[in-house]
């Protein structure tokens, strides 16, 4: 949380894209975060609505409900400096799939965060068809205005996260092939 919240910082997202709302508790702690900073909005994606009242009623959330394949880029058409990460399935066809859609709408200078990579580091890819891991491996080759930030990945040692070469940094405007 608090590399999120360093990141955030050092940002300033006018929106974030949280892919992934589960109960909301981790929306609720982004909104709550960017309310404080007096800038933002965050929309979260899941498949249900499943959050309390206190995150659909939060002014800086707006909540989306038919899964990332359902979410009309256009939403955030508007806002310059974008933010994105995924803690959804953590399935690698989901996870490459969020990456080719929402990758385009990462500002330079700002992030893809996708979770859960460490679902490789602890033996548990093969239920995730390989998981992010996979995933951000054929993403990069192919959208080298995309770089692993070693910044966040390596701030507690090598990897030292649960989200393993999970920070991807936006340092160009154009995007490679697979995006064409």
């Amino acid at each position: 949380y608090v590399m999120y919240q360093m990141i955030i910082i050092a940002v300033k997202p006018d929106l974030v894209i949280e892919i992934g709302t589960n109960t909301g508790g981790t929306t609720l702690y982004f909104a709550d975060f960017i309310d404080t900073m007096g800038h933002g909005i965050l929309h979260s994606i899941d498949i249900d609505r499943r959050s309390p009242e206190v995150v659909r009623n939060h002014p800086r959330i707006k909540l989306f409900s038919k899964g990332w394949e359902g979410y009309d880029i256009k939403e955030a058409k508007s806002f310059k400096k974008i933010l994105v990460i995924d803690d959804a399935s953590h399935m690698y066809e989901d996870v490459l799939g969020a990456l080719e859609k929402f990758a385009p709408l990462v500002s330079v200078g700002s992030y893809f965060i996708v979770e859960d990579g460490i679902i490789d580091e602890i033996g548990q890819s093969e239920q995730y068809h390989g998981g992010p891991l996979r995933a951000i491996r054929e993403f990069l080759p192919e959208n080298t205005d995309f770089e692993v930030d070693r910044k966040y990945c390596d701030m507690f040692g090598k990897n030292a996260t649960s989200n393993v070469n999970g920070y991807l940094r936006r340092k160009t405007i154009e995007l490679g092939a697979s995006a064409l």
